[in-house]
């Protein structure tokens, strides 16, 4: 019976896509995607990717690039516009002005959709958790883009590490500061971790390994309070104080823009990051591509304890970053469902594959084993390819339904295990995670004034670490914060986190 039903929803599936498909004439969807990097010439004319997505559904893609670097303000101009876009990629899901605009009517509600198994069989597979966690007053705005949980984590140059006279696994909180303290200690020009401007990530990396929550807690009596109320918040600060203070970290790092982050490690001036655990081997394969390595140079953390043998990670994302949602000035209620089904493909594993790797003969090849490669003789003409015809359309990815592409591609490259090891740590490392309570919930203090409220944490963290402010100037900040505002947030917080879970 099972197996029957499976072929009835594969053939329905089938012919809703043919039918999808056969228009006489391709249905246009304009979209605004973000572009990273800026500087690549991308071909929108007679381009094989999109010929082949219009062939396929019917659709013809115009896409319009934000430079990532400016992405924020032209999303802000694009949401004003009196022709906006079909689709707009929202980088930030819980970004204020989404909630806004979508509270006035910016956006087409999708809840419909996603629970409508029927005509959007990939849509509706999506977890319903995550989900609910970018709704907002209960009703779903867009389509998440999904991302592997929890992701985040510590990757270190392993080589390094043991020159430097640290050559075991990391499992405690005293390994990873000993393994600090000793590449800080490799050279008078080098650092042990590498920190730029982005420091959010950095900073709850380590204090959510001391014990802090994610963003908001929840307390013993039920209730929620801010995160830097703990006193696990303040050890991770002092770590990183502490590490600076004893030269392993830049003491430039508020200036360093993001773009630099890579490079910094490629250069050999920082050994050691806090950040999204798959870079590890993109790195690692950066060095074999580019510097001819030919042994294991990264490695990534695993699970880190705590002194009571406790264990808390911080999942870098819920599941998702960011979503797509459909703007209503540029989208009838007619063509709705024309946009939804062309979104449901998006998410099928045709869809998936495309929008994620290209084509096989222009943008990769598919070995023996069934999986997409590169060959090293078509590795300069697969690149430019790709950027020229590929770029950066997985921006408009969202596999909400998990990794249905079709061919995969081979986890393992070049002499390391770090892609496999990237899936497994993600598998590990997931009952460790720690989930920010009010994701979901509703403060209309965080909508108006989160925006003005936030840095003045953030920022005191920034000072403190870098050792420009006392622990008493940080906790007037945090003074300040409640004053300005972060006692009426908690307070809303509170409200709609006990309503939730009545």
């Amino acid at each position: 019976m099972k197996k029957l039903f499976s072929l009835l929803l594969a053939l329905a599936m089938l012919f809703s896509m043919m039918s999808f498909a056969a228009a006489d004439e391709p249905f246009e969807i304009s979209v605004l995607l973000p572009e990273f990097p800026a500087d690549i010439d991308f071909v929108m004319t007679d381009n094989p990717v999109l010929n082949k997505i219009q062939e396929l559904t019917g659709v013809k893609l115009n896409i319009q690039w934000g430079p990532n670097s400016t992405y924020s303000e032209i999303f802000s101009t694009t949401l004003a516009d009196a022709n906006p876009p079909m689709l707009v990629s929202a980088t930030n899901a819980r970004d204020p002005q989404v909630t806004n605009s979508a509270r006035g009517g910016t956006f087409w509600d999708l809840t419909d959709a996603v629970n409508d198994a029927e005509n959007y069989p990939y849509l509706a597979a999506g977890n319903h958790s995550i989900y609910n966690s970018i709704s907002v007053d209960g009703h779903l705005y867009g389509i998440y883009r999904s991302r592997a949980f929890p992701r985040g984590g510590i990757y270190y140059r392993l080589d390094v590490a043991k020159e430097a006279g640290f050559d075991r696994e990391v499992k405690t909180i005293d390994d990873l500061t000993e393994l600090a303290e000793k590449l800080a200690a490799v050279s008078d020009d080098t650092y042990a971790l590498n920190m730029c401007s982005y420091t959010d990530g950095t900073i709850k990396v380590i204090t959510v390994a001391m014990g802090a929550p994610n963003t908001w807690g929840v307390d013993e009596n039920g209730d929620i309070y801010p995160a830097h109320k703990s006193p696990a918040y303040l050890e991770g600060l002092n770590w990183l104080r502490h590490l600076y203070e004893i030269g392993g970290i830049d003491p430039n790092f508020a200036q360093i823009s993001t773009s630099e982050w890579d490079n910094i490690e490629r250069t050999g001036k920082a050994f050691m990051r806090f950040d999204c655990l798959d870079n590890a081997h993109r790195q690692q394969e950066w060095f074999e591509n580019n510097a001819q390595a030919t042994e294991q140079l990264f490695q990534s953390v695993g699970p880190v304890a705590k002194a009571d043998g406790s264990i808390s990670v911080w999942p870098q994302n819920e599941g998702f970053a960011g979503e797509i949602l459909v703007m209503k000035k540029a989208v009838s209620e007619e063509d709705l469902p024309k946009v939804l089904k062309f979104l449901d493909w998006c998410n099928s594993p045709e869809g998936q594959t495309i929008i994620n790797a290209g084509l096989e003969g222009l943008t990769y090849d598919v070995d023996a084993d069934g999986f997409r490669y590169v060959p090293e003789e078509k590795s300069e003409e697969y690149s430019k390819n790709s950027q020229m015809y590929h770029n950066n359309v997985n921006q408009l990815g969202m596999g909400v339904p998990g990794n249905l592409e079709n061919p995969k591609a081979r986890v393992n490259r070049g002499y390391t295990q770090l892609r496999q090891r990237y899936e497994d740590l993600n598998v590990e490392l997931a009952p460790y995670a720690v989930l920010n309570p009010c994701a979901g919930l509703a403060s209309e203090t965080q909508v108006n004034f989160g925006a003005q409220l936030d840095p003045i944490i953030s920022d005191a963290a920034v000072q403190y670490i870098a050792g420009l402010i006392s622990e008493d100037e940080l906790r007037a900040a945090w003074d300040e914060w409640a004053d300005m505002g972060g006692d009426k947030m908690t307070a809303e917080y509170n409200e709609a986190y006990h309503a939730a879970h009545q």
